[in-house]
């Protein structure tokens, strides 16, 4: 017999709890049901559940504080939460706490297995003999192997699932417009539009039509009717990078129509519905923006629904030689650039600040000024064979200036080798003829 995708749904409303059985038995689904914690906790240690449906108001212990002891008890069962109320409050709650995704009832039938899907999908990957669910990730153009990455997959094919609004964080180069769009192509509107806006570069002037869109001679120059970025997004994704740049006014119109779902642009007497999911993105601490009155409350409430931290390059150093050989060519069969183990020793213990635009930055300098195909020490910025040298302890020069950290760190290769040539521009991470040549240039001698 085929085993069934099993369900727990966890509700006070026995007339609810019957009804979802019925609807759920139909489509295929196996469905255990309790209208307290003692039974669901009972079925929990009984029997293997692949999914918990969880009302969040229920007596005795609510839903939010079940769904806590489900995180700490059973971890890895998804949690999606119920509830009569359309609160944004108890949404971010309830995804800050664990759970994977946030429905108001009543719902369809129909919204409610579309949500199913995904997760059924993972569970089929799980089944013995497939790979782990990080192997269901499709998205290509997001490199890198490393257990922080893997995690990263994970939480993007699960969140994917979801219809909640996502807030990328993370520091500037980490790729937060990359983790938007696997998102987007992991999700149901993968073949809908994705639409990317960066509000740090919209003119204040003109960031309503913009957005919004406008209606032909609703100010000088608009000669046409312009149905704005938003609409341009229905039945997809609206990635908004950079939100925090957002003008207050527009702050609050943004919220109007992902609350109404429905857009009215500049000049226009009435409103146009829009379906559409936001990927929100930030290297601010919204946080801290809200209480200094820069940044909505109810805004970040709506967007932040499920925060997902992008990793600096600096905690993923396992990814460097496999994103290097990526944007080099290496992989591609006619064999792009390559790079040299020095070199890569160098750009594996640089703390990449930039992240990885800088590695990007770095990598089209070097094969701009490499003479032939495999890049070498010789062919990165100076910068980063200082940097790395520095973070191994060693003094600080007393001018503050480029020269003098390269010949600091020149003295200090040779004096730790003890004027070993071969060792000091290996601990360098140059050749000896470029060694040599500083060693003239700064008056060094062994």
């Amino acid at each position: 017999m085929e085993k069934k995708f099993t369900i727990l749904s966890v509700d006070d409303d026995q007339l609810f709890l019957h009804a979802l059985k019925r609807t759920l038995t139909k489509k295929s689904f196996h469905v255990e049901i309790a209208d307290n914690h003692l039974d669901a906790q009972t079925i929990l240690d009984e029997k293997i559940i692949d999914l918990i449906l969880l009302d969040v108001q229920m007596p005795e212990k609510s839903g939010l504080s079940l769904l806590e002891d489900i995180v700490s008890l059973y971890p890895g069962i998804p949690v999606l939460m119920l509830s009569g109320h359309d609160s944004v409050q108890y949404a971010v709650q309830a995804i800050k706490l664990g759970a994977d995704d946030f429905l108001v009832k009543p719902f369809p039938s129909r919204e409610l297995v579309l949500r199913l899907e995904p997760y059924v999908a993972l569970w089929r990957e799980k089944a013995p003999g497939r790979d782990t669910p990080t192997s269901i990730f499709d998205f290509p153009e997001m490199v890198g192997d490393s257990p922080v990455m893997q995690r990263l997959k994970s939480l993007i094919v699960r969140m994917a699932a979801s219809e909640a609004p996502v807030l990328l964080l993370g520091e500037s180069g980490t790729g937060k417009e990359l983790g938007a769009k696997a998102i987007h192509v992991h999700s149901r509107r993968k073949d809908g539009p994705f639409v990317a806006v960066d509000c740090a570069t919209l003119n204040e002037t003109v960031v309503e039509s913009e957005l919004f869109g406008h209606t032909r001679g609703a100010f000088t120059g608009a000669d046409a009717n312009s149905i704005g970025l938003i609409r341009a997004a229905d039945k997809g994704s609206l990635f908004l990078d950079e939100i925090g740049e957002l003008p207050l006014s527009m702050q609050a119109k943004l919220l109007r129509t992902l609350q109404e779902q429905e857009v009215r642009p500049v000049g226009d007497q009435k409103s146009h519905s829009v379906d559409i999911r936001v990927i929100a993105a930030t290297n601010r601490d919204l946080e801290l923006e809200v209480k200094e009155g820069r940044f909505r409350a109810d805004l970040y409430y709506r967007i932040a629904a499920i925060p997902l931290d992008m990793p600096p390059l600096r905690t993923r150093t396992e990814d460097i030689l496999m994103l290097t050989n990526h944007f080099l060519g290496a992989d591609n069969e006619d064999h792009g650039f390559t790079v040299s183990s020095a070199a890569l020793r160098l750009l594996s213990n640089y703390r990449w600040p930039g992240n990885v635009r800088e590695l990007i930055n770095v990598l089209s300098r070097a094969k701009a000024f490499c003479e032939t195909m495999c890049i070498t020490p010789d062919d990165l910025p100076a910068t980063i064979a200082m940097s790395t040298n520095m973070e191994r302890g060693v003094e600080m020069p007393e001018n503050d200036t480029l020269e003098a950290y390269e010949q600091l760190a020149f003295e200090n290769a040779i004096r730790k080798t003890d004027g070993n040539r071969r060792e000091a521009a290996a601990l360098l991470g140059v050749s000896e003829a470029t060694l040599y040549r500083k060693m003239k240039q700064y008056g060094l001698s062994n």
